[in-house]
């Protein structure tokens, strides 16, 4: 093949990839596969000096699309020149001085301040021309809206949805509706039109570069960062450095993303001096006053044992790598996604192959490429769950591979699992592995046969895997699950859209009485705080539904709905915000003291402003961004021990 033929074939399969990724959420090709490729398109272009029309290598971001109002930048946004050598980091700092900081995978914004209020958050779209998205940066969790400046401010940052959150929104959600990352997710999330669904999946904003604002007098970049800190931003975390600590400095980082709970795809090195970084100008594509770090994937060789393929609820049956186990980046892989049979196919994989696999932002287990490539695997023309012929199908220019039964046992399966699940019914010992064999041999055909299951002891205890404890153990637990509060009934119906605090604010608006839910209109749910008419119509139509009825009357005639007194001190917290920082001591993590205010009434914001109540520091004399605006706002700083005397004294 001639230099320029692979050159017009790199451009069509970088913009293809790209397209499904920036637009579409999805991937076709792995985050390895398409730095190898797009470095290989680089090299052709410099040998030929030739740019072809179309090349991402002269693009910059995703097309814009949709519904939402487009702006021009100021200036253009521009990508980051890359590399994944310390030694070349260190030549290109040089003697200066400079700011290492996360890359943070998410989606850069733009925000503007116009005397204090924030007045426009746009994306950054292709770099030239982005979509105005300010009612969704709005409900942002620690997006300050209003802040103590005159003038215009400009502020750019990331948008991040964090890995808890991104883990707690995929769980409310069946396998084939699952989000691939927290970047994918992030994406749609901040582009919705409907902020009510923005608001509900927490995403942060981390700002890291202070674009323009009035009175700038600091030369020094991490001086404006520090001063965005203080004026109640969350800025992404950054280490001066130099020559001589720099590559300690990486060492750093390098532990520490194993413990972040957001998406890393590498760090980010610039000048720390605003005026040299003005100086250097840019290229085509990149400034040169920053330039990316990618760590080294740490690649390791295996076995193909096989591939596993997994039915969901809509009949998508999702193919999955198994391989003789290895070490990488300190955990032991031995299975990783293949997404979809057009992947599969790529890779011509066949048991018993040597392939290469490799970990995602040294998180997320991915096959980077197969050595052997025997071809041999075969795809299954069976369903694993029903046995009834399947179907591969195109979806967005992708194969993938369907049971048509629409009697298939995985939509039961899936089903059932969520109904048992801890934050649900809460019936322990019952897997998702139980559950399949459950339904193969007839046990369970409803939701309510759960609870008819005493019925059925012998075919039970002698079930691959049960025995007679095993069998006492799964019964007592159906027992105990047969008083339960009707928030998490309603959670364990799987009502679309309706996650677990949405099922807790729908029981208390309606006094915990399941009739008076049944008989709500749209109207009257859309009112309910944090719910809209997306919510609402989902609930009105799963509660007028004669077959969900007749579900929720067969199980109203084995449980009992818990009656729970709402008193003064139930609600205590009423009307009050709270803002939590700091290391915590004696609350697992920020997220179960944030559980334990919103089920006292109050309500957990990520930054302080006139409305807030309270700030929870532990170290209340710190002189970090969040005290300094409580003070100046007049905002109570409370530590674990005042907020624990708080509510008992309430």
């Amino acid at each position: 093949m001639s230099e320029i033929k692979r050159m017009k074939e790199l451009v069509a399969l970088l913009s293809q990839a790209s397209k499904a990724y920036y637009q579409e959420n999805r991937e076709i090709m792995s985050n390895l596969e398409y730095d190898q490729l797009y470095d290989e398109l680089i090299a052709l272009e410099e040998k030929k000096g030739l740019v072809l029309t179309g090349s991402p290598t002269r693009q910059v971001g995703y097309e814009i699309v949709g519904a939402l109002p487009k702006e021009a930048h100021n200036s253009r946004m521009l990508s980051l020149d890359k590399t994944k050598s310390r030694e070349d980091l260190l030549a290109w700092l040089g003697e200066h001085k400079g700011l290492l900081s996360w890359k943070l995978d998410g989606l850069t914004l733009v925000l503007t301040y116009e005397d204090g209020v924030l007045i426009k958050g746009i994306t950054r779209g292709n770099g030239i021309i982005g979509e105005v998205i300010t009612n969704n940066v709005r409900v942002f969790d620690n997006v300050p809206l209003k802040i103590n400046q005159k003038g215009t401010l400009v502020v750019r940052g990331e948008a991040v949805i964090k890995y808890s959150d991104f883990e707690n929104i995929n769980a409310l959600l069946d396998e084939e509706e699952q989000y691939k990352n927290p970047r994918n997710l992030c994406s749609g999330t901040v582009r919705q039109l409907n902020n009510a669904i923005t608001a509900s999946r927490h995403v942060n904003f981390f700002a890291f570069q202070l674009v323009s604002g009035e009175g700038l007098k600091w030369d020094s970049k991490s001086e404006q960062l520090n001063w965005l800190g203080d004026l109640g931003f969350d800025v992404v975390p950054f280490k001066k450095v130099d020559h001589h600590n720099l590559l300690a400095e990486l060492d750093v980082f390098e532990k520490e993303i194993m413990d972040n709970d957001f998406a890393s795809d590498g760090l980010v090195l610039t000048f720390d001096s605003r005026a040299y970084s003005e100086s250097l100008g840019v290229t085509s594509k990149f400034p040169r006053h920053s330039i990316a770090f990618k760590w080294q994937d740490e690649i390791k060789e295996t076995h193909l044992k096989g591939v596993e393929w997994r039915a969901s609820r809509t009949g998508l049956i999702n193919p999955i790598a198994l391989f003789d186990p290895v070490e990488l980046e300190g955990t032991t892989v031995s299975r990783a996604s293949l997404h979809n049979v057009s992947i599969l196919k790529q890779l011509e994989l066949g048991e018993g192959d040597i392939i290469k696999v490799y970990k995602a932002n040294m998180i997320i287990p991915q096959v980077a490429g197969n050595l052997t490539r025997s071809n041999t695997l075969e795809i299954p023309k069976e369903c694993p769950i029903c046995k009834q012929t399947t179907e591969i199908k195109k979806v967005y220019d992708v194969e993938v591979l369907y049971c048509n039964n629409m009697a298939c046992g995985a939509k039961k399966i899936k089903a059932f699992a969520h109904f048992v699940s801890r934050d649900a019914m809460n019936i322990d010992g019952m897997s998702e592995a139980s559950i399949e064999k459950l339904v193969e041999m007839g046990l369970i055909n409803t939701l309510s046969d759960i609870f008819e299951l005493d019925q059925h002891k012998d075919l039970i205890v002698n079930m691959e895997g049960f025995g007679e404890k095993s069998y006492e153990n799964l019964m007592a637990a159906i027992q105990t699950s047969k008083k339960v509060k009707l928030e998490n009934l309603i959670y364990a119906l799987g009502i679309p859209n309706v996650g677990l605090n949405n099922a807790r604010l729908l029981s208390r608006y309606f006094d915990h009485n399941i009739d008076k839910i049944k008989d709500a209109d749209v109207e009257t749910l859309a009112n309910i705080e944090g719910f809209g008419e997306i919510i609402a119509k989902s609930l009105y139509d799963y509660f007028h539904s004669p077959s969900n009825i007749s579900v929720i009357n067969a199980l109203l005639n084995h449980i009992e709905i818990e009656e729970v007194e709402d008193n003064n001190k139930e609600q205590i917290l009423k009307d009050k915000i709270f803002v939590i920082t700091g290391n915590l001591e004696t609350y697992v993590n920020r997220s179960a003291l944030k559980d334990e205010i919103e089920a006292l009434g109050g309500k957990v914001t990520g930054s302080v402003t006139g409305k807030t109540t309270y700030l929870i520091n532990n170290d209340v004399t710190s002189t970090s961004g969040k005290n300094k605006k409580a003070k100046e706002l007049g905002v109570s700083i409370i530590n674990e021990m005042d907020y624990k005397k708080l509510i008992k004294e309430i």
